[in-house]
């Protein structure tokens, strides 16, 4: 059964401020947004935790790391693309993004060290081994940084679950960052 897809016109009237800051943000409304509107509660909730994540010690290339190698072990075909436009945005360097949208490795070991140690958090659970904790203290990251991971998992499980059930199509302006596990790389 299709999920709807909201504007300013249709959508619940809690959602309408929300789809209003979005079209302010973003100059559009992100076909993810249209469907969380069905709901105003995963909207704001969606919203607050992505708020949240930004506002963590990580920097942008970290920030993307996260986002992206979560988008890629739960396979979104719209989040990836939407994070490989996100990231160019945020200046993350191509490299970083193709290394992640490949999964091939990253340029340093730091960064490594968490796309590592985030898709073992997606693969477990959250039920990551002493020697995984470890490995992600010595690569120079502490416990704060494995909530903010675990923050990050919260935002990108939502948006990652939803796209799969709502087959959210991507965005016009990420189709030509469209994505599927396996593909060959994007044309630099």
């Amino acid at each position: 059964m299709k999920f709807p897809s909201h504007d300013e016109t249709t959508a619940p009237e809690a959602s309408k401020p929300l789809l209003a800051a979005s079209q302010k943000a973003f100059g559009r409304l992100p076909g993810l947004h249209k469907v969380l509107a069905e709901s105003p509660q995963a909207y704001e909730g969606y919203q607050v935790l992505h708020k949240l994540f930004t506002e963590t010690d990580f920097d942008a290339e970290e920030l993307t790391v996260v986002w992206q190698s979560i988008n890629v072990e739960h396979e979104c075909h719209y989040c990836v693309p939407a994070h490989t436009g996100i990231a160019k945005m945020m200046k993350v360097s191509d490299e970083i993004s193709e290394a992640l949208r490949n999964e091939t490795p990253l340029p340093t070991p730091k960064l490594e060290a968490l796309r590592s140690f985030t898709v073992q958090m997606v693969r477990s659970r959250g039920n990551v081994s002493e020697g995984q904790m470890q490995a992600f203290f010595g690569a120079g990251y502490g416990h704060r940084a494995v909530l903010d991971v675990i923050l990050g998992l919260a935002q990108k499980t939502m948006s990652n679950y939803i796209n799969h059930v709502a087959e959210t199509p991507v965005d016009e302006v990420f189709q030509p960052l469209a994505w599927r596990r396996g593909d060959k790389p994007l044309a630099a």
